[in-house]
């Protein structure tokens, strides 16, 4: 089997002697130890000639997603793909049940010269790049707090790499900024594909009432305001619960209510409950938001700047990833 596969040594868990285990245990693999985006493309150009047909990616959600769009952009069938859990968050990597990384690799090494179990995901795509998810709101300014708290944490960065400094970041920087701020952006949600669904109380998939194209189907404040196809966001927070609800549609949440209130519901939100007051759920092929007020936005859990408008439609491709539960059950490491 010709595997690749590829280590981000910016990581939470990247390192030099990851490089060296996957060397020792898939002794015939393509391995590159990147730091930078552009060492990364780099490395895609020389797969071109040659591409895999199992990589195995160590690192977080934004490693991965950039990965996927430098595959794409350079015209590279996407192979089948094993997340080794590297990152922050590894909304994917908890997903698709990965072990720790030592683990993985022994597992691979393990079932031999066939591709292991796979999963088929959907993409959400946005301005020409692919995602698991993507969104604007508190989770966008969340994830740029975190990552502005690590870069001024110095002596102190190991320790506020994990849940804790992302919680942390949120209660010391997020919240008070919008507690003490112009609140909630208002949106306008227009459905641009197919007509949309909806989950009713029960858990129930509903048609929209006209919900056809074109059709106006949210329009109020917006705490967050996004789109997935994958249930995590990371650290096991079920921001999209109903992600894979419904074959073939983006998942689609906004959340309409104040600071306040969320915080005061973030365990309810953080295990997925539904039914939640001011929550709405649609299923759609496309839509557009449209924002009173400029707002951040992320892909995959890398901020990509400010919006106004942006539109969400379901990728064509869809990416394989290894599905690390069916392994374990086949192989003993």
């Amino acid at each position: 089997m010709n595997i690749a596969v590829l280590v981000n040594l910016r990581a939470r868990k990247g390192t030099e002697g990851m490089g060296g285990l996957v060397r020792d245990l898939l002794p015939r693999a393509r391995v590159a130890l990147t730091r930078s985006l552009e060492e990364a493309r780099e490395w895609v150009d020389q797969l071109r000639h040659d591409p895999p047909s199992l990589l195995l990616a160590g690192g977080g959600d934004g490693t991965i997603t950039g990965l996927l769009n430098e595959l794409r952009s350079q015209g590279v069938a996407l192979p089948a793909i094993g997340v080794l859990p590297l990152g922050t968050g590894n909304a994917w990597a908890r997903v698709t049940g990965a072990p720790r990384p030592h683990v993985a690799l022994k597992q691979i090494a393990a079932y031999g010269e066939r591709l292991p179990p796979l999963r088929p995901f959907s993409l959400v795509r946005v301005e020409g790049r692919v995602a698991p998810f993507a969104g604007t709101g508190w989770d966008a300014e969340m994830i740029q707090d975190f990552k502005n708290q690590l870069a001024s944490a110095g002596p102190l960065k190991k320790s506020q790499s994990g849940l804790r400094g992302y919680l942390g970041a949120m209660f010391t920087r997020t919240v008070p900024r919008h507690l003490f701020g112009e609140g909630n952006p208002n949106v306008s949600v227009y459905n641009l594909g197919a007509s949309a669904l909806t989950v009713d109380a029960t858990g129930a998939v509903r048609p929209v009432p006209n919900g056809g194209t074109g059709q106006l189907l949210y329009q109020g404040p917006a705490g967050v305001a996004g789109a997935a196809t994958t249930p995590e966001w990371g650290f096991g927070f079920k921001a999209f619960p109903f992600a894979q609800a419904v074959p073939h549609r983006l998942s689609v949440r906004v959340y309409g209510a104040g600071v306040m209130e969320a915080t005061r519901n973030m365990f309810r939100l953080w295990r997925g409950e539904h039914p939640m007051p001011r929550m709405h759920d649609f299923f759609v092929e496309r839509l557009r938001m449209d924002f009173d007020r400029e707002v951040p936005f992320q892909m995959g859990g890398d901020v990509l700047g400010m919006r106004r408008s942006l539109e969400f439609d379901l990728a064509e491709e869809n990416v394989q990833l290894v599905d690390w539960r069916r392994l374990g059950r086949l192989v003993a490491v």
